[in-house]
């Protein structure tokens, strides 16, 4: 079980080290629709939805890195106050009841959706009409990532409850 925690955890490390180099491209666009809006008046058509999938992608693609690093909002006021191996239970009952069946729902649901995008060939509705299915399936790999990460968390509270002492 060590070697799931670990392959999911560099899985998770190295998606989130290579999505932040998507902050560059997003600044490319960015600049380049400010400079053609303000110095030609010459606003694109493209430019604002590449902006949103792009950030999109950085955003979704993250989940997991964040995760990882415990850098998600919690709200750890009653766990901060226990002895380590209530407060390791405390961990192992929310992500079993909590976090598991919700992101494991979200993964699944973001899976079907980006399935019908592809059934479909679907495109945004827009003048650009770039295609959505890329996108819908960033945002299913984003939520797996989360799940994966999840189980990994998982997986090391269940060894460490077995090193904690009250």
């Amino acid at each position: 079980m060590l070697s799931v925690e670990r392959s999911i955890n560099t899985l998770n490390e190295k998606t989130g080290v290579l999505t932040s180099y998507l902050a560059l491209p997003l600044i490319l666009v960015v600049v380049y629709e400010v400079f053609m809006r303000y110095a030609f008046n010459a606003p694109t058509t493209w430019g604002f939805e590449l902006t949103t999938f792009l950030y999109g992608m950085h955003f979704v693609l993250g989940f997991g890195f964040t995760y990882l690093h415990d850098g998600h909002v919690s709200i750890d006021v009653f766990e901060a106050t226990l002895p380590p191996r209530p407060r390791t239970i405390l961990r192992i009952v929310t992500n079993l009841v909590l976090f598991i069946p919700t992101v494991g729902l979200l993964s699944y649901g973001s899976v079907i959706y980006a399935a019908s995008s592809w059934q479909n060939w679907e495109k945004a509705p827009t003048s650009w009409a770039p295609p959505l299915y890329p996108f819908k399936t960033i945002m299913a790999i984003g939520f797996i990532l989360l799940f994966l990460q999840g189980v990994a968390k998982l997986i090391a509270d269940f060894r460490t409850l077995g090193d904690t002492r009250d």
